[in-house]
């Protein structure tokens, strides 16, 4: 089994992945700013500003990213992922990073959400995402395994719904059910992630997340 460290693994994505993880067998590293309120057994904790999440990474086999750009990380998380992605590729891990609904297309060719009207409390934090996708695709360094992962449009904390063993995975168009919703739960999202890594699909993609 390998070792997955985990930035921001104290939060609702990041929580979720430590259990998913752990319940594999795997050993996990979480680095966010605070203790967890409910830990899980078994992974390591540690505490500290995101920029020092580097030194966690030679530990690893597998570094994933939770982070968005809100509150003292507005504006910071391109340069952050940045330093992520240099130290990744240093230290021979591959680096998923927990991207945005918003980065993916409506349709096949379409304009990206992104490029679209996107609420005014939502539309920094979207755009700051975006930029950070392209740069990967972009600019990453070239010995990096990187993926970038955008969730469902209604996926988050405010609506974690329950786990039920299944999902499905797509690329850069949105996935949508048969009744036009866009939705995962948070241990679906989990499980969807995992499964890909221990897979070993996906290397320097853009992939979505939903059921």
């Amino acid at each position: 089994m390998s070792t997955i460290a985990i930035i921001g693994g104290t939060g609702y994505t990041g929580a979720n992945l430590a259990r998913e993880a752990t319940g594999r067998g795997h050993a996990v590293i979480s680095w966010s700013r605070s203790a967890p309120r409910e830990p899980v057994e078994t992974v390591d904790y540690r505490t500290g500003d995101a920029a020092g999440a580097t030194e966690i990474f030679p530990k690893a086999d597998v570094v994933i990213a939770t982070l968005s750009p809100r509150g003292e990380l507005e504006g910071r998380l391109t340069g952050l992922y940045k330093s992520y992605a240099a130290a990744a590729a240093e230290a021979g891990a591959r680096l998923v990073v927990v991207g945005g609904f918003s980065s993916l297309r409506p349709a096949p060719g379409a304009p990206r959400f992104t490029e679209g009207e996107i609420p005014e409390q939502y539309r920094a934090e979207a755009l700051e995402m975006e930029a950070l996708r392209d740069w990967f695709v972009t600019s990453a360094p070239e010995s990096l395994d990187w993926l970038f992962v955008s969730p469902a449009g209604g996926y988050g904390s405010f609506n974690p719904g329950e786990a039920t063993g299944s999902y499905r995975l797509g690329g850069e168009v949105a996935l949508f059910d048969a009744d036009g919703k866009s939705e995962i739960s948070g241990a679906d999202f989990a499980l969807a992630i995992i499964d890909v890594l221990e897979r070993g699909e996906h290397q320097r993609e853009h992939i979505s997340v939903a059921y």
